[in-house]
């Protein structure tokens, strides 16, 4: 490996192995989850009989937790099983984006282009770089959970360095840093429409721009990129130096000059990919084109390009891929390109079986209204503290954090809390925009160490395939240090926002009215 810091020492080493090793002891990552479902049928069980006071901003009515044994609930769990786990979000996601990375791994496409690009990139901006990426592809939905983050890993091997730093880089920026991009993002008008509607709960004619909080998360990317970067190369590479890389890595190569073969392929595949995207281009810029929504936008959820974010990734990996193998002598015949996909799924079967417990999980989760009513007691708690404003953001963060180990969607808790903490703040004089830029750095500070974001698992299955005994352990021990400076600098940098008085962004507030 290169050249890095000295290992850390002293307590937050040993807290941090002291993690790794309990977090390994845990069950696999399969059961944790059937032991998590277990606990939810039988906590819903024993709340059902509860009558809380809370009211669910949903409905209106006091909030209810719905028992997950009764008759009913059980056979409606067997007759939905199926249902639920083709259903699951991250699932089609990963395996459909997989198909196009994979063949364009297999037939030397990806590793000939980080060759390429590692040549040109100076060694030194090689992790601020990759935290900046991943940081971007947020505006690509969560395609940076299935592209950006096994990147790191071959990206650092490639280099020489420890793989699983890569990949705690990649996680830290693509999730960790979730509210912090250059480019605004779907995620934008899609929270601030919960935004606004909250505030009208108090005032009527309040109006939130989608783009409140821009300059905050604009801003927000380079802390998180200057942290991630540090911590990285000051506490994660260098503790990970004991760490040894036996997985099979015979198929990533070393950094190593381009062979004419690779050059030739480059360039046939850098041309198919740059005629796809000026071919997707010239579809979607004119002003009635079919993959606008029907506003006209292009960024919104409803426009056909966003959801096809996915299906764009796997063609535009797919046929520069086919491009560079026809070039490179790689790909003969459509049996290269069907083995590369083959052979990327070969990979992905432990997590499908981790996906179908946790799919189970998530439905059995959200049907039993035990989150929410966390959600709830934890809000009704803040506001009975009556605390000052500052301290009051504070506190705002910390409860999403809480709650976000527990709900992984960044649109469901906002749709849950934007009814309660908007219109509590608006009341002691706290403006929504404010109210939603505290709430996104707690949304994402702790995505990263939670076992039950649906996307976790597949991390433990990147690291796994350099280091074989990799588990939860392993990945939340790496990432609990970019997790915890994000929660305290992240906070203290919206706090600085606030009293150096820099709009948070367009045609937005700090103060109510």
């Amino acid at each position: 490996m290169a050249d890095t810091a000295a290992p850390p020492s002293g307590a937050l080493n040993r807290c941090l192995n002291g993690i790794e090793r309990a977090g390994n002891k845990l069950p696999d990552p399969a059961m944790l989850f059937v032991f998590a479902l277990l606990l939810v049928w039988l906590l819903s069980a024993l709340l059902a009989p509860v009558a809380f006071t809370e009211i669910d901003p949903r409905n209106g009515k006091p909030i209810q937790v719905q028992s997950q044994l009764t008759g009913a609930a059980l056979a409606s769990f067997l007759a939905n099983m199926v249902t639920v786990f083709v259903n699951f979000p991250p699932l089609g996601i990963v395996l459909v984006a997989l198909l196009g990375v994979g063949v364009a791994e297999h037939v030397g496409f990806l590793n000939a282009g980080l060759k390429a690009m590692l040549n040109l990139t100076p060694r030194a901006l090689v992790t601020p770089m990759l935290i900046l990426v991943a940081c971007l592809s947020h505006t690509a939905t969560d395609a940076g959970y299935v592209l950006v983050i096994p990147l790191g890993g071959v990206i650092f091997y490639t280099m020489g360095r420890h793989p699983l730093a890569g990949i705690a880089a990649a996680f830290a920026g693509v999730s960790g840093g979730f509210s912090a991009n250059l480019i605004p993002s779907g995620i934008d008008p899609l929270l601030q429409g919960f935004t606004q509607s909250a505030a009208q709960l108090i005032d009527p004619a309040r109006q939130v721009n989608p783009l409140a909080n821009y300059y905050f998360t604009a801003a927000s990317t380079f802390l998180i990129m200057g942290l991630g970067w540090f911590i990285t190369d000051r506490i994660i590479e260098p503790r990970l130096a004991a760490t040894p890389v036996d997985g099979d890595t015979s198929a990533m190569p070393m950094l190593e000059p381009l062979t004419p073969g690779e050059r030739q392929g480059l360039t046939a595949g850098g041309s198919a990919m740059l005629i796809g995207f000026a071919l997707l281009a010239a579809w979607a810029i004119p002003g009635d084109s079919a993959l606008r929504a029907p506003t006209g936008e292009l960024t919104a959820f409803a426009a056909p390009i966003m959801r096809s974010i996915v299906p764009l990734i796997f063609l535009l990996f797919l046929f520069p891929a086919v491009a560079y193998g026809r070039a490179a002598g790689t790909v003969k015949s459509a049996r290269d390109v069907v083995a590369g996909m083959t052979k990327s799924m070969s990979t992905m079967g432990y997590y499908i079986v981790m996906a179908f417990f946790a799919a189970l999980f998530t439905d059995a989760f959200g049907r039993s209204n035990i989150g929410p009513l966390l959600a709830l007691k934890g809000a009704a708690f803040l506001q009975a503290l009556a605390l000052p404003g500052q301290v009051t953001i504070i506190g705002i963060i910390l409860v999403t954090t809480s709650v976000n180990l527990l709900i992984g969607s960044a649109s469901a808790k906002w749709a849950l809390l934007a009814p309660i903490f908007v219109p509590m703040l608006m009341q002691v004089g706290l403006a929504p925009e404010l109210t939603q830029a505290a709430y996104r750095i707690g949304d994402s500070s702790t995505n990263i160490i939670t076992p039950l974001m649906p996307y976790f698992p597949l991390v433990v299955v990147f690291c796994q395939r350099y280091v074989t005994g990799a588990g939860i352990g392993t990945v939340a021990s790496m990432m609990l240090p970019f997790s915890a400076a994000f929660i305290v600098l992240w906070t203290l940098f919206l706090l600085l926002f606030w009293a150096l008085g820099i709009p948070l962004g367009l045609l937005a507030s700090y103060t109510y009215p």
